[in-house]
């Protein structure tokens, strides 16, 4: 069981109290019970930290792409910079051929863009084409600045949401570590005890409810996984966190989901929970850590945590806060 714990993927936040003091001769064996609510615990805030994880992923990935996108408009707009540049040297250099050339000497050994513009704003000799070029090499000039900002700016964003990603698995790696530790302390049959208390129903239990158009698909994808691994971060084939899961179960029906249940519950239109159907993704905790699909008679599927996999529970089995239809 050790490997349904201590997963590849772990990562986040997590209480710093929780934990076993040894039993000694006076002191009482813990009460399962209370074993059971400190790994619920564990798991629960894991899974916080999983879905912030999940948040910070899409936000890096967006930012570096912008910063892909900044630096080859700064690429271009540095050559574009380069291009003006050419031309005003080659018209200065019409302008003085054979009368002092070195008048104009330093301007052509800055490699400074605006010292360059400031060197030639100095010389008064200009024609109106002259001025022309000056013109837009100032131009030139602003503009790029404004793009070297800009890419610095996303570098520095880069760089705090990488830091961020890697707290969230730092914390995500203690919390498992710890759960896996407090079952340790168990005897076997205790241990069993608390791997099965979110037990769920089996598939053949569930009534058959049929469900319409893209959302089968999906329901049919993620009752396929029913007692599959919990992994913080998977997105299948065999294992799944709670919105990797309904995700993946979407993509089957050719919708496409963020990995975040936060940013899931923005992906369709609000449902009453009077008028759910199956295929609708329901979610729980606030803020929002948790997600599932509901499949009809008060049921849902969802992929729990380490201890329980992809089960099938009933609606209200934690605090619910909302539901939309995706596609």
């Amino acid at each position: 069981m050790r490997k349904r714990f201590i997963t590849a993927f772990s990562a986040l936040a997590m209480a710093t109290t929780i934990g076993l003091v040894p039993t000694t001769s006076a002191q009482a064996e813990p009460e399962i019970s209370d074993v059971q609510a400190r790994v619920d615990r564990l798991y629960h805030e894991a899974e916080q930290a999983s879905e912030r994880y999940n948040d910070a992923k899409i936000e890096l990935d967006a930012l570096q792409r912008d910063l892909d996108s900044l630096r080859a408009d700064q690429e271009r707009q540095d050559a574009e910079l380069g291009d003006v540049r050419e031309q005003v040297q080659d018209s200065l250099l019409r302008q003085f051929e054979g009368q002092g050339i070195s008048a104009v000497g330093e301007v052509f050994v800055s490699d400074d863009p605006s010292a360059f513009l400031s060197q030639l704003s100095t010389m008064s000799t200009y024609d109106n084409y002259q001025d022309a070029l000056l013109d837009d090499y100032a131009t030139e000039v602003k503009a790029l600045d404004i793009r070297q900002s800009a890419t610095n700016t996303r570098l520095g964003q880069v760089s705090a949401s990488e830091e961020k990603l890697a707290a969230e698995k730092a914390t995500i790696d203690d919390n498992l570590a710890e759960a896996e530790g407090l079952l340790e302390d168990l005897k076997e049959e205790e241990r069993a005890a608390i791997l099965s208390r979110s037990s769920s129903a089996a598939p053949a239990d569930v009534p058959d409810v049929p469900a319409s158009g893209r959302a089968a698909a999906a329901v049919a994808y993620a009752m396929a996984q029913v007692g599959d691994s919990y992994v913080y971060g998977a997105a299948g084939p065999s294992a799944f966190d709670c919105s990797g899961l309904t995700m993946m179960a979407w993509a089957a029906a050719g919708v496409a989901l963020p990995h975040s249940s936060s940013m899931q519950y923005s992906s369709g239109a609000a449902v009453a929970a009077s008028d759910l159907q199956p295929g609708d993704l329901v979610f729980y905790y606030s803020p929002i850590s948790h997600v599932g699909m509901y499949i009809g008679n008060g049921m849902i599927v969802d992929a729990a945590n380490p201890g329980t996999g992809v089960r099938i529970a009933e609606l209200y089995s934690m605090p619910y806060v909302g539901a939309v239809r995706p596609g």
